[in-house]
């Protein structure tokens, strides 16, 4: 009788060296995986190459990983990186998503999967359209989570702090019939990921549109008066604001919709990722022990605006006006924010048309979404 072969653990290269990438690295790392950690700013990743790990600390009473994560290497070159790496995992602002998938195109190979963490809201579908364009023939997966596993925050250039971990996270790639795989693939180092439908459903049910760009839009005066010293979920979200919040996201799930998904609520989220339940959306979040601790951002020009407003809240405000579904306290939020900041989010905005969706019917649409194609 044959002698059963181990399985190789997967190779994981983790783009971006943020909140985000540091805790998804140092986790891997500290969980015996071989890691790559890509950053476009060589200075950023100094601290990091000097020690060769990054350590993982904990929230106080948390039952978490906590230690130091050691990495295959820390690098500015994407060819290093992801060459040879079974999974790779982009860790950035969506704003970073289109450059990122520009710099990788030319040196993906078959068989690696691309993991956005997370897609916000078209993510996968804008990282699978710029590979066409590019002219890809490799075999590769995209695929999207809806949210970032992870509560985390940096404290040092190489320590990050982990609130908590979500208890699961819905991951769809695109195209859909190959979720299964994804998850399979990633089921080695994270077993909170679980299958999503596809990428229209992890993109519509993208909970930071909702509580990122309306909270720091009407806490303006008091980020600002104080450099965000006050916790952001706690404190920032009244139940006034938390009201505004549920207008929102009755216009998100609206949205979904009118697309033929059905999108879970705020509420629902909360209580499937946290175990947090309430009356109301205000009682709910008060009562995720997860976002205590959390402070406020130092400033308004931060990615819970520059980023959530057009990756997340233009493309549902877009898509909505396209499928006849209006968005009025959303697209109140993205005017203020062009106030704010000076700028045209529509302009820089995930659109439709950006996304490749403009002018499609539902069942073109679909097409894409669940074969990849157009």
């Amino acid at each position: 009788m044959k002698k059963e072969t181990a399985k190789k653990k997967p190779v994981f290269a983790v783009l971006g060296a943020g909140h985000g990438g540091l805790a998804m690295a140092g986790y891997l790392g500290l969980s015996g995986f071989e890691v790559r950690l890509f950053n476009r700013t060589p200075a950023r990743l100094e601290p990091i190459r000097r020690r060769g790990a990054i350590e993982v600390i904990a929230h106080d009473g948390e039952e978490l990983p906590r230690g130091t994560g050691p990495l295959k290497l820390a690098t500015s070159d994407m060819k290093e990186a992801i060459s040879g790496a079974d999974i790779i995992l982009l860790v950035v602002p969506a704003t970073g998503h289109a450059p990122l998938a520009e710099a990788m195109a030319p040196h993906l190979a078959d068989g690696q999967i691309v993991v956005l963490n997370p897609g916000r809201t078209g993510g996968a579908i804008e990282v699978h359209h710029i590979l066409r364009e590019k002219g890809v023939e490799a075999d590769v997966i995209i695929a999207e989570a809806q949210t970032f596993l992870y509560a985390s925050r940096a404290v040092n250039p190489a320590q990050v702090q982990i609130f908590r971990v979500k208890n699961s996270v819905p991951v769809a790639a695109i195209p859909a019939y190959r979720t299964p795989e994804v998850i399979k693939a990633l089921s080695p180092a994270f077993t909170q990921f679980i299958p999503g439908d596809n990428v229209i459903k992890t993109g519509m049910d993208n909970i930071g549109a909702v509580f990122h760009p309306a909270v720091t839009v009407l806490n303006a005066g008091r980020i600002e008066s104080t450099r965000g010293d006050f916790e952001y979920y706690v404190d920032g979200i009244t139940p006034s604001v938390a009201k505004l919040l549920e207008e929102i996201d009755g216009e998100r799930v609206a949205v979904g919709a009118a697309m033929g998904f059905n999108c879970m609520t705020a509420r629902e989220w909360l209580y499937i990722a946290y175990d947090a339940a309430g009356q109301t959306l205000h009682d709910a979040i008060h009562a995720n022990r997860g976002y205590y601790g959390i402070k406020a951002p130092p400033h308004i020009h931060h990615r819970y605006i520059t980023e959530d407003v057009p990756m997340s809240l233009v493309a549902i405000a877009s898509i909505g006006e396209m499928l006849g579904s209006p968005c009025p306290a959303i697209c109140s939020i993205i005017h203020m924010a062009n106030i704010m900041h000076e700028c045209d989010y529509w302009e820089t905005g995930r659109t439709a048309e950006k996304l490749g969706l403009s002018g499609l019917g539902l069942q073109e649409i679909r097409r894409l979404v669940l074969e990849g194609k157009v």
